[in-house]
């Protein structure tokens, strides 16, 4: 075999250890996943999974990091094209909403169940979770930002507050969506945060 031939089939253990990485933590956990299940599940040695990382935490860390991708992917890049402001930031807020209550989301937001997992245990992955967690405040708050210049949200409206309480929106979604099971939950999650930005964002909101 030759060494670019081998290369190649080790990224693609590694991305196939790693999607079923992602499924597992999605549905229990990602400090539920141990080495054990997905050598079985994957048909692998312990030794053949873990070599790929060097170390459960090293996992956790990669599949985190497919985690962001996927809702980098999701999220901000399906709504590049929107203006930027009060708009782009409904639409964003909307695609993340679907995102959690369909299939794909695996019933909820995947960073949201990790920050809450690991939200009291200082180390590597609470400090991965809160980058991606501020990386999307700072999204958010350019785009409250653009909406006060072009006069979608007035002067002095305290961006801070409005990161806030967006988010609080979708924190709430998310435990409606993936806790209560309740379907009115997304319709309500969109009506509240067109109240937030105002009518300029009310039809970008709008299921």
């Amino acid at each position: 075999m030759s060494p670019r031939k081998s290369a190649v089939e080790a990224v693609a253990t590694r991305t196939r250890i790693i999607e079923r990485a992602f499924a597992l933590a999605s549905a229990e956990g990602l400090e539920g996943l141990t080495i054990g299940r997905l050598a079985a599940d994957l048909e692998m040695s312990k030794a053949g999974v873990i070599g790929h990382f060097g170390s459960k935490e090293a996992l956790q860390l990669a599949t985190l990091d497919a985690a962001v991708e996927r809702f980098r992917l999701r999220v901000p890049a399906r709504v590049v094209g929107a203006r930027p402001g009060a708009e782009r930031l409904a639409r964003a807020f909307g695609e993340w909403i679907d995102y959690m209550a369909g299939a794909e989301g695996h019933g909820g937001c995947f960073l949201t169940s990790v920050a809450t997992e690991f939200d009291g245990r200082p180390g590597p992955v609470r400090d991965a979770v809160l980058a991606a967690l501020a990386s999307w405040s700072a999204y958010v708050a350019a785009e409250l930002r653009a909406a006060v210049e072009a006069g979608e949200l007035p002067a002095d409206t305290d961006v801070d507050q409005f990161v806030f309480e967006l988010n609080g929106v979708a924190l709430a979604a998310d435990q409606s969506i993936q806790l209560h099971r309740d379907p009115a939950a997304p319709a309500r999650a969109l009506r509240a945060i067109a109240r937030v930005l105002g009518p300029r964002a009310a039809s970008a909101a709008s299921p």
